[in-house]
């Protein structure tokens, strides 16, 4: 049913400039809550389709829904609107130079008003999940790639978005610290209901957390089940979790994400 849809294609095209298209003929509908793995070689297109559900970049013909509502014709306005619903995760941090890693993670909090009571307290308990809050005043270039990655990702989680998207977020990251952002990501997806995309090279993420595949290939995007997306079970052992539990973490930060819907 369309109410219960969070994203929809239909018959989408995307390129740039006149160039041929990265993506050609793409249909698909994601429900609300849903998580999916996007994969697919270097060039592909997945980062185009990231784009394309952000609003980032325009389709070249074809129509997109977002929570049921046409995006192609949207004012500026309503598309900024439309964002304060999602967030999103580059692979190339976008982190802002002159701030500090806590007003990094602080600015879209503040765009919404929140007061720097809530603000603080909410940036603290985020940065010390992600293992950064002795970094709150650091300059994000005075961090390494993944610490870098860390803050993008503590930034888009903060504001509670409906549609997270994530491109290559464990990447840069050791084991350890991605499993600890994947057993966030998949809290996130259980607890508040948020429809994750996350795109990734890694076969082993793929195979320990078995969720489906939408695979992009010879410019087109093709779902693959959970169980027929990994050749077959391997050895992996997945890390202990060594952190504060998932389950608590977000109990506690439920509470504050409820005074952002009301502000």
């Amino acid at each position: 049913m369309e109410g219960n849809t969070a994203i929809s294609f239909a018959n989408v095209g995307a390129r740039y400039d006149n160039a041929r298209e990265v993506l050609s003929d793409v249909s698909f509908n994601i429900s609300s809550g849903s998580f999916y793995f996007l994969s697919g070689a270097s060039g592909a297109g997945k980062t185009t389709l990231l784009r394309l559900i952000y609003q980032l970049h325009k389709p070249s013909r074809g129509q997109i829904k977002l929570f049921g509502k046409i995006t192609n014709d949207m004012t500026r306005d309503e598309i900024a609107n439309l964002r304060h619903k999602m967030a999103i995760v580059f692979q190339e941090y976008s982190l802002l130079s002159h701030m500090s890693v806590f007003d990094n993670v602080a600015l879209p909090l503040r765009v919404r008003g929140l007061s720097e009571a809530k603000i603080k307290k909410l940036v603290l308990k985020v940065l010390e999940w992600v293992g950064l809050a002795k970094y709150a005043d650091a300059n994000p270039k005075t961090l390494s790639g993944g610490q870098q990655q860390r803050v993008s990702v503590a930034r888009a989680i903060i504001i509670q978005p409906a549609i997270l998207l994530a491109d290559e977020p464990t990447g840069n990251l050791d084991d350890e610290n991605a499993s600890r952002l994947m057993e966030l990501f998949v809290q996130m997806n259980k607890t508040f209901g948020t429809t994750i995309i996350l795109a990734t090279h890694s076969t082993k993420l793929m195979e320990t957390y078995k969720f489906p595949v939408i695979h992009v290939e010879n410019h087109r995007v093709n779902f693959v089940s959970s169980n027929d997306s990994v050749s077959k079970e391997t050895n992996i052992t997945k890390k202990i979790w060594k952190g504060p539990k998932p389950q608590n973490y977000f109990s506690e930060l439920s509470k504050q994400f409820d005074d952002i819907g009301n502000v």
